[in-house]
Formats: structure tokens, C-alpha cells, sequence
């Protein structure tokens, strides 16, 4: 039976950048699961890659069918934008193991839809300044940088990935990503360990 490892953490602490690198890593073996967001893509994605991007109605469409087995919606300085894990049948754990990128509630959303033995967190951390440089450094490429909505998600990544609300998810396990290939190299080996 294969694993589902969950790649979480506040914005800017490069969960996108671990990702990119677990998966180049063939000895893994990982398949990628791409969530889906009603948000506008950002410049640099491509659709399907990291995210399927869709309209509210398409959402709506899943939502109605029961496809839906997590989901998340902000309420951004741009409006409502929905971020969620569709039954689409990109998992199929009788054949493969997978990555996947999300929040902490993803996480336990994920755990409880295929059980805890299935799902192993990987919790991604920086030092809370040196994030909110990275955010800004990003969010300076962008054609229109979107600084309000910014500093909405650096305060509630506060409340998102509090120490009790880690706690209560059972995250123990932290990778500090100070360096980039140390951090996924650490990673690929607590995935290996944990097949």
C-alpha cells in the first residue's frame, strides 16, 4: 500500500521549491497530486503543474458531485478564492506513493479521507522574518504585486500553524529549510524511512 506525504508549512518557507526537488528524485518514486484553486495564476505557473486552476463554477460542479474531499476558502483583498483536493483519480495508493502540497487542514483532511497510516506530514519551517523577505522578494516578480494580500496571508499563517493547532495535529517532525538541498535531502531520506 502506498503513502500519501504531505508537504505543509506557512507561505515562503519554499514547500513549492522541497516539492519540485522531492519529486526530481527518482529513487522516490513519488507521483505528483495537483490540488485545484479558483485563484488567478501567478506568473511562472503553468496550469496543471502546480495547481489546476478552474472557475468558481467549475468548483461549484465538484462540490455538487461529492468529488470534493478537501477544501479551503479565503477571503482575499481580490475576493473568496477556493483551494481544494479532488477524487479525480490522480491517488490510487494499491499502486503508488504520493506528494502533495498543502495546509495543515489539508493535512487532517487528507488523513481522515485515507486514514493515518496512509498520510505522513512534512512540515516545512523558516524563521518568520526571513519568510516575510522571502514573500516580499516573490511578490516583487509578479507584473502586479498583490502586497495587501501579502500581509493577509503572513498574519494568518500565525493562526494557521499555531504551535497548539500543530499540536493537536500530532506534528512532531519539523524540516528547517535554511538551505534548500540540505532540506530535501533530509526529507527524501525521513520518506524512505517511512515506506
Amino acid at each position: 500500500m502506498g503513502k500519501i506525504f504531505c508537504i505543509m508549512g506557512k507561505s515562503a518557507t519554499g514547500k513549492d521549491s522541497v516539492y519540485r526537488k522531492l519529486c526530481e528524485r527518482k529513487e522516490l518514486s513519488l507521483k505528483k497530486v495537483v490540488p485545484y484553486t479558483t485563484r488567478p495564476i501567478r506568473e511562472g505557473e503553468e496550469n496543471g503543474r502546480e495547481y489546476f486552476f478552474c472557475s468558481k463554477e467549475e468548483a461549484k460542479r465538484l462540490e455538487e458531485e461529492g468529488r470534493i474531499i478537501e477544501q479551503r476558502e479565503y477571503h482575499t483583498v481580490y475576493g473568496v478564492w477556493k483551494y481544494f483536493t479532488a477524487e479525480d483519480g490522480q491517488i490510487q495508493l494499491e499502486k503508488n506513493s504520493y506528494l502533495l502540497i498543502g495546509t495543515l487542514e489539508t493535512y487532517q483532511k487528507i488523513r481522515d479521507y485515507y486514514g493515518e497510516d496512509c498520510v505522513i506530514p512534512i512540515y516545512i519551517e523558516v524563521e518568520d522574518g526571513e519568510r516575510l523577505m522571502r514573500a516580499i522578494a516573490r511578490e516583487k516578480r509578479q507584473k502586479q504585486p498583490g502586497y495587501e494580500e501579502l500581509c493577509r496571508r503572513f498574519l494568518a499563517d500565525a493562526q494557521d500553524f499555531s504551535e497548539e493547532k500543530l499540536k493537536q495535529a500530532g506534528i512532531s517532525r519539523r524540516f528547517v529549510n535554511e538551505e534548500l538541498e540540505k532540506t530535501a535531502a533530509e526529507a527524501a531520506e525521513y520518506i524512505q524511512s517511512m515506506r
